[in-house]
Parts: C-alpha cells; sequence; structure tokens
C-alpha cells in the first residue's frame, strides 16, 4: 500500500488497518518458519505496510 493511499484515510481507519497488518504479518511468520508457504515476499512487503503505518502515525503525532 502506497503512503499517499495511507494519507488518505481517516485515523480510525488506519488504526483498524494497522491491527488487520500486524494479525497478517504474525500469521505470515509461522507459516513461512512452517514451510507452509514459500512466498517469503508476501511477509516483507507486509512488514513494511506496518511499517509505513507506524511512520505516517509518527509524523501526525509530531506535527499535531
Amino acid at each position: 500500500m502506497k503512503i499517499t493511499e495511507l494519507r488518505e484515510k481517516s485515523p480510525v481507519e488506519r488504526e483498524k488497518l494497522l491491527l488487520e497488518l500486524r494479525k497478517k504479518v504474525r500469521e505470515l511468520r509461522f507459516a513461512v518458519a512452517g514451510r507452509e508457504t514459500r512466498n517469503h515476499r508476501e511477509h516483507r512487503v507486509a512488514r513494511k505496510d506496518v511499517a509505513r503505518m507506524l511512520t505516517l502515525g509518527r509524523e501526525e503525532e509530531l506535527n499535531a
């Protein structure tokens, strides 16, 4: 997900999305560790999406 798309969302929507992404990262971490999936890239993309969400939240916190 692009940062511009995240900026357009309301803070409530972003918080909900962050919870969903963290759940997805957790599930993917266990799937990769248990060799249930071979798609390691999806795990990396999900982690980076979480980082983008946290960065955006921190930017807003500092600007407010």
